[in-house]
C-alpha cells in the first residue's frame, strides 16, 4: 500500500524560487532512495483560524508562506529504510542549505484510509490537518465516502485521506501540537485535488450552503480543530521526469 510522508513548513515568501530551486535537486535523491512521486504545492488560500490554522502548525512568521508538500512511497517499510539511508548518505549534505527554517518544520508518515480519483494533473490543492481520536478511524472513513461525494459533484478530481502511523514528536512543533490533539487522537493529513482554484472556491461555496443545516456534533472528530488551505503546486516529480 503506498505510504506517505507529510509536509509542513514555513517559508519566506522571498525565498519561494531557491525553496523551488532545492526541491528540485533534492527529488534525484528522493528518487533513488525508492520514493515514487513527490508534489510540492504553496499557500495560494491560507486562512487565519480560531482555534488552530495552518500559520500556527509551524509558528510562520509574518513574511513567510505556508508549504504543504508530501512523498509517496511503495510501502511504510520503503520509507523508512530510504530515511534511514538518508541520513548517513553524504549526498544529502551536499545539498545547498534549505532557505527555510527546518526546526519548525512538521513532517510525519501517513498511510491512506480512504481514496478516491485522480490525484495527477491538479493545478490546485486542499490540505487539510486534523487529530481524530483512535477508536474513530473507521467512522471516519465512512465520512470521508460522504464528503467525496459532494467534492466530486464539485468538480473534484480526487481525494485522499491519510492517517498517522509514524508521526513524531518535535521539540518546537509537530502534528500533535498544531491540531491540539489530547490522547488517544491521530493527527490525519488530507487533501483534495482540483483542476483550478476557480473550480475548487466555487465547490466550497456550494458545499457551505448545502451543509448549513448539519449537525456537526455528529463528526468523529472535533472540527473546531481541522484547518484547511488552499494550495498551488509549485514542484511535482511527474512533471520533472
Amino acid at each position: 500500500m503506498t505510504y506517505y510522508t507529510g509536509f509542513t513548513a514555513a517559508v519566506p515568501a522571498a525565498n519561494k524560487q531557491k525553496y523551488i530551486d532545492h526541491v528540485e535537486a533534492a527529488w534525484p535523491l528522493f528518487k533513488s532512495y525508492g520514493a515514487a512521486r513527490m508534489v510540492e504545492t504553496w499557500g495560494a488560500d491560507v486562512p487565519k483560524g480560531k482555534v488552530t490554522d495552518f500559520y500556527g502548525a509551524v509558528d510562520a512568521k509574518s513574511d513567510e508562506a505556508i508549504v504543504f508538500s508530501w512523498i509517496a512511497w511503495p510501502d511504510q517499510a520503503a520509507a523508512d529504510a530510504a530515511w534511514a539511508k538518508m541520513e548517513t548518505d553524504p549526498a544529502m549534505k551536499a545539498l545547498p542549505e534549505m532557505p527555510f527554517d527546518g526546526s519548525r518544520m512538521i513532517y510525519g508518515g501517513f498511510s491512506p484510509v480512504f481514496e478516491r480519483g485522480n490525484h495527477t494533473g491538479a493545478g490546485y490543492y486542499q490540505g487539510f490537518l486534523l487529530a481524530v481520536p483512535e477508536k474513530n478511524k473507521a467512522s471516519y472513513a465512512e465520512m470521508a465516502d460522504e464528503g467525496w461525494k459532494m467534492f466530486e459533484k464539485g468538480g473534484a478530481l480526487g481525494l485522499i485521506e491519510n492517517w498517522g502511523e509514524d508521526v513524531p514528536h518535535g521539540k518546537k512543533t509537530d502534528f500533535y501540537r498544531a491540531t491540539k490533539a489530547v490522547e488517544g487522537e491521530v493527527p490525519v493529513f488530507s487533501w483534495s485535488a482540483w483542476p483550478d482554484r476557480a473550480t475548487c472556491d466555487a465547490a466550497a461555496k456550494a458545499m457551505e450552503a448545502e451543509m448549513g443545516n448539519m449537525d456537526m456534533s455528529a463528526m468523529p472528530f472535533d472540527g473546531m480543530r481541522m484547518m484547511w488551505a488552499g494550495f498551488e503546486p509549485i514542484f511535482d516529480s511527474e512533471d520533472a521526469t
